[in-house]
């Protein structure tokens, strides 16, 4: 059985762009698909503990010395490794906040980014470790993709990348806080991903 892993972050819930974009390919995954299984997880609704300096220090005190919260603490990010690993298949759902990606996003990241687990070092640099792909949608009230300001898209893409994840489409929607042109942009990504 094929696996997808959709990972949704936008703050705006159902009326979020991403997450609608991510809907309709989605129902497509699963037409193509029929004895597909999607695991959902939204970081915005069950936002997860941002990578702080007890987190570094639970990841690098060996298991057996670990304290009863650092156990903890490490249990999170072998859950969502764990996740990861199993599934086949990627979706990523992102708005722009502020030039760049959610927070809750970007922690997301941070907990999936393991030496040894998610990406190893070597004598020519690191190497990723998870060798699947993904589909990546985004959404942001003004045209920023492809400007000097976009640090969203190429930042996914790279950190992705930097994990063995190769992102195989994206579907972006500029412009939705600007009226028609945004409505226009919407309806062009959702032709786009019918298409592919």
């Amino acid at each position: 059985m094929t696996t997808l892993l959709r990972i949704d972050s936008s703050a705006a819930g159902e009326q979020s762009k991403s997450r609608q974009l991510a809907d309709i390919f989605i129902n497509k995954w699963l037409a193509d698909n029929p004895n597909g299984e999607v695991l959902e997880r939204d970081v915005n609704a069950q936002p997860l503990p941002h990578f702080t300096s007890q987190t570094l220090a639970a990841l690098f005190t060996p298991e057996e010395q670990r304290t009863a919260e650092q156990q903890a603490i490490v249990a999170i990010s072998d859950e969502l490794i764990e996740e990861l690993e199993k599934v086949d298949v990627l979706v990523i759902s992102a708005p722009i906040y502020n030039f760049s990606i959610p927070s809750t996003l970007k922690t997301y990241f941070d907990h999936i980014a393991r030496a040894g687990r998610t990406f190893k070092y070597t004598e020519t640099g690191p190497v990723g470790l998870l060798d699947k792909d993904a589909y990546v949608f985004t959404a942001s009230g003004s045209f920023l993709e492809g400007t000097p300001v976009d640090h969203q898209l190429p930042y996914i893409k790279t950190f992705l990348n930097f994990l063995g994840i190769q992102v195989k489409n994206v579907a972006t929607a500029g412009g939705q806080a600007m009226g028609e042109p945004g409505a226009e942009a919407f309806n062009k990504a959702k032709d786009q991903i019918v298409a592919w």
